[in-house]
């Protein structure tokens, strides 16, 4: 039998907070658990854990507003207060999913400890620089980010693409580690008849949807484009851009199309029944490291139109089950855009494909293989890292 382990995971993002990191977090500590692993949680405190206590298994760190996260915290460096943690309770491994000061002093603590660590690779910020006006500092944080990475037994990172490019770029032990998606809960019988009515659609309409962070990263401004292509291309058809989600772009976008319909943040089933009531599936960013949406869009049953990387790489295979264009080629995904709707029954084969794909796509393939991860830093950690690497 396989001994039980104490795993440690540092994160500054976790549910119920509703974002691609989260929702992976929360499914992979869930999983070790339901095997009878110890997980220990370590994080911020955010705005919803008002009462909530710190206790064996939760440390909660005090934090700074993130810019352009409204409600999210960076957590504050604690490597004393780890240190002392884990002097008392140490744990078997550590998996550190942000780089900033938290992440980083759990890093030094347990290079100090002797402590095996994983890290996760989650998000591109090295790219977000580019679109938050800090295009500047994209060099200094790619250094970074290789030497915190490169301290760590095994990165993991959820897209072959991500892989390549980490390695090109001179990072090691970099291993796959892709995501899943819950079928049960995406799944096109939640499709609603009434939420299209309210959405002022009948049966034979197209609703043009997309899920995401409305945010400056995420290359919206390619939905504008692509939906009055639609338009323009289907005179005679009923049309309407369903946007769920919520961002500091909101407000632009809702001057920019006007007639589009706006549903805020969504969760749970009621997420899940605005996927299943939608047709197409319109993904335009170019910065995912995964894109956890294109999943569960594929498991609803939608027609997905994507840019060949990341999580649309893994699981679209163009013509089959979604449609694709190389990064950055524009006219190439809103051509993508349209074939899907030239024949009816182009987009109801698409559909269909895309629904059987992702029923295949569970989590508990990806959770066995994160704990075989765990298992192989463990025994890593007992062979000595190259000296240019210690902290």
């Amino acid at each position: 039998m396989s001994t039980i382990l104490h795993v440690t995971l540092i994160t500054e993002a976790f549910p119920p907070e509703i974002n691609g990191v989260a929702n992976t977090l929360g499914r992979l500590c869930d999983g070790l658990r339901l095997r009878g692993h110890r997980v220990e949680l370590i994080r911020p405190r955010q705005s919803e854990d008002a009462g909530l206590v710190a206790a064996d298994d939760l440390m909660l760190c005090r934090g700074w507003p993130i810019p352009g996260y409204p409600g999210l915290q960076w957590g504050q460096s604690s490597m004393h207060k780890l240190l002392r943690r884990w002097t008392r309770q140490r744990p078997d491994v550590l998996y550190i999913a942000t780089e900033g000061p938290l992440g980083l002093s759990a890093l030094r603590a347990a290079r100090r400890l002797g402590i095996a660590v994983v890290s996760g690779f989650h998000t591109n910020f090295q790219q977000y620089t580019h679109e938050y006006g800090f295009g500047f500092v994209t060099r200094l944080l790619t250094h970074y980010l290789r030497w915190f990475h490169n301290r760590s037994q095994i990165t993991v990172v959820p897209s072959l693409s991500q892989k390549m490019e980490l390695e090109r770029r001179g990072f090691e032990r970099v291993e796959l580690l892709s995501r899943g998606v819950d079928s049960q809960l995406f799944h096109p019988s939640k499709r609603s008849a009434a939420l299209r009515e309210s959405w002022g659609l009948s049966v034979d309409d197209i609703a043009v949807l997309h899920v995401g962070r409305l945010a400056p990263e995420k290359n919206l401004g390619l939905l504008k484009t692509s939906f009055d292509a639609l338009q323009a291309a289907h005179p005679r058809q009923t049309l309407k851009l369903i946007i769920v989600g919520d961002g500091p772009q909101r407000t632009t976008l809702e001057q920019q199309l006007p007639n589009a319909i706006f549903c805020g943040t969504q969760r749970g089933d009621i997420l899940a029944t605005h996927y299943a009531s939608g047709d197409l599936f319109v993904f335009p960013s170019l910065t995912e490291t995964f894109g956890n949406v294109v999943l569960e869009a594929l498991a609803s049953g939608l027609g997905v139109i994507a840019y060949d990387q990341a999580a649309a790489a893994q699981h679209i295979r163009h013509g089959h089950n979604g449609a694709l264009a190389m990064p950055g080629d524009e006219e190439a995904f809103i051509d993508a855009a349209r074939w899907l709707l030239e024949e009816s029954e182009t987009l109801r084969r698409v559909r269909l494909n895309a629904r059987q794909h992702a029923s295949r796509q569970g989590w508990a393939a990806i959770i066995d293989l994160f704990e075989r991860q765990l298992r192989s830093a463990c025994a890593m950690s007992n062979k000595a890292l190259p000296m240019g690497q210690l902290l």
